[in-house]
């Protein structure tokens, strides 16, 4: 029989992979999201992967750290075959996706932050769709197009994964407006109407021009 769910404590799983597929399923419940089942399926894959720091972290150059997501950009347009190409564009993506899903308040006060890896992610995988249009390989193609459709929702989804057992209060106000104004999320306009705080849509106007 299983325990149930405390806040704050620790849970037994039988696989990160589990844990993953069941954790997605709820959060893009809970964000009003629908996604393909080969779409889900590649999330979760991704997770799965990810959370083995050195998955995440690998890159060709020797350094600590994932590698700069202008400098995978630049190993994209730069590659000599298209399946290279492909390939800095799914690294691209992935990483943009991970690390926008689950480091989102980490970002506070640095120079580069969420909304640079939606957009770079977002459009790394729409790239990547449109070369994979045709060919034996368009399932896959159906697959980064909609990721690229959904990439902010996508990240809501994962924000809540990383955020379960965390309370935001009025401390996180300043952050999740920030949030807010450069990405749209409707998840962080929800938590700040929660926190008695309602972003109007002119404010978001104004921030973009």
């Amino acid at each position: 029989m299983n325990e149930p769910d405390v806040p704050g404590r620790v849970q037994p799983v039988a696989s990160l992979r589990e844990y993953f597929s069941d954790a997605l399923d709820g959060a893009l419940a809970h964000q009003h999201v629908s996604m393909d089942g080969q779409t889900r399926h590649y999330v979760v894959e991704l997770l799965t992967l990810f959370s083995r720091a050195e998955a995440l972290h690998a890159s060709d150059d020797g350094k600590r750290g994932p590698k700069p997501l202008a400098l995978m950009l630049k190993d994209a347009l730069e590659a000599a075959t298209e399946a290279e190409r492909s390939a800095h564009l799914q690294r691209l993506g992935d990483v943009s996706l991970f690390i926008a899903g689950f480091f989102a308040r980490s970002f506070a006060r640095r120079l580069v932050d969420v909304d640079y890896h939606v957009a770079m992610g977002g459009r790394a995988y729409g790239a990547l769709a449109d070369r994979l249009r045709t060919g034996r390989r368009a399932v896959l193609g159906e697959v980064f197009a909609e990721l690229a459709g959904k990439f902010q929702p996508l990240v809501d989804a994962l924000n809540e994964i990383s955020d379960a057992g965390y309370t935001h209060t009025q401390r996180d106000v300043l952050r999740l407006y920030e949030i807010w104004l450069k990405t749209g999320s409707p998840r962080a306009r929800r938590l700040l109407g929660g926190l008695g705080i309602e972003p109007t849509s002119s404010a978001r106007s104004a921030f973009a021009h």
